[in-house]
Formats: C-alpha cells, sequence, structure tokens
C-alpha cells in the first residue's frame, strides 16, 4: 500500500517523537471488512469485560478500565486476512528499517461503551516486558468533537490528544508513552494490538 519512503517518514517520526499518527490508513475495503468482523463478534457475544495486569494479577477493575474485548487468532480469525498481512508488513518493516528484533504480535478489538474510559497506564508488566510498539487503529465513523474517547499522551510536560478517527493509524512506543482513554459518549471502536520482541534486552528504535 505505501512505499518504503513512505513508511521511512513515519518510522523517523516514530523515532524522534515516540509517537506517530496516521490518517486514512486503512482502505474503504479493508475498514468495512474489519468492521464486518466487528459487528459479527458483537452479535455473538464474543467480546468480554476487559480487565487489567497479566495472567497472575489479572483482575476486572471499571473504575480504571471499561472496555470489552476479543483477542484475535490469525488462523482462527481467517476473515481478517487482509489485516494480518498489514501487520506482518508491518512488523518487515520495523525490522528493516528500524533494526527492531520483533518475534510476534496480539492484537484485539475492542468497544468501549457509552460512558466508559481507560486510566493513564503504560502498556509494560513488570512481569512482562516484550511489549515493544503499541498499534492503535480508530474504527469510528462519523466521529466528531463532543462525542470523547479521544487518547491522551503523556510526554514530559505535553499532554496531547489523538481523536479517534476512522482509518487512523496511532504507533507509540509501549514502554515509554503514558496515555489514557477518556471518557466516551458514544460507542468507541478500536483495534489494538502490540509487537513482541524476544527476549526483552533486544532490539532499539532511536
Amino acid at each position: 500500500m505505501y512505499t518504503d519512503e513512505q513508511w521511512i517518514q513515519w518510522f523517523d517520526k516514530l523515532a524522534e517523537d515516540d509517537f506517530v499518527v496516521v490518517d486514512d490508513f486503512l482502505s474503504d475495503e479493508q475498514f468495512s471488512l474489519i468492521m464486518k468482523f466487528f459487528k459479527q463478534a458483537e452479535e455473538n457475544d464474543h467480546l468480554k469485560k476487559a480487565g487489567i495486569g497479566t495472567s497472575g494479577e489479572f483482575q476486572i477493575e471499571s473504575s480504571v478500565r471499561g472496555d470489552f474485548i476479543y483477542w484475535l487468532d490469525e488462523s482462527r480469525d481467517t476473515q481478517l486476512a487482509a489485516f494480518f498481512e498489514i501487520v506482518n508488513d508491518l512488523i518487515s518493516k520495523l525490522k528493516r528499517f528500524c533494526f527492531l528484533s520483533l518475534s510476534g504480535s496480539e492484537f484485539h478489538i475492542a468497544k468501549y461503551p457509552e460512558g466508559s474510559h481507560y486510566d493513564r497506564h503504560l502498556d509494560q508488566f513488570n512481569e512482562r516486558s516484550n511489549r515493544q510498539i503499541t498499534v492503535l487503529i480508530y474504527l469510528n465513523e462519523n466521529w466528531k468533537k463532543g462525542d470523547g474517547g479521544e487518547l491522551v499522551i503523556y510526554k514530559e510536560d505535553q499532554e496531547i490528544v489523538v481523536e479517534p478517527i476512522a482509518k487512523r493509524l496511532l504507533l507509540f512506543k509501549s514502554d515509554l508513552i503514558e496515555h489514557e482513554v477518556l471518557r466516551t459518549d458514544v460507542p468507541r471502536y478500536s483495534l489494538t494490538g502490540w509487537l513482541l520482541h524476544q527476549p526483552a534486552s533486544v532490539g532499539y528504535l532511536i
């Protein structure tokens, strides 16, 4: 979909600012395919209340996090083959241009019901630190100011607000960027994941 030069521009921005926002990252066809899958998952009651912590310390805490999620599996969720091609291409490009030691990924679809939010946090666990790059693709058609659900990035003394507009991609360094999801006043949809490295000490992006 994109030239090497375009990827390099985005990765330069990611390296410099620790995050990058790309609008209209998905084609209309890709967006429709993902939303069809999402709606089917909703109708089949596949989305479950999300929790916080790793498996050993996992807990449901609605006062902290209010979304419902469904973890994706490339071998099972074949309807999303085109999406996984995008992910694999992204991993390949990061390995090639940024010398990252990436060994896989994990993704879920997420729905924030009206009135929900996610408190300020970091996408890393003390017990498991192999999340290297956070990937967010927003799926909210006709989102407008006042709908809520923006993501706030906390960087030094800055608070950077990212609106959850459909087909927008957000990449950021999982171990550096603290962020939160503000209260949403309409149902909010996203596809969220992490690019993983193993071992945790290998790979860099400067």
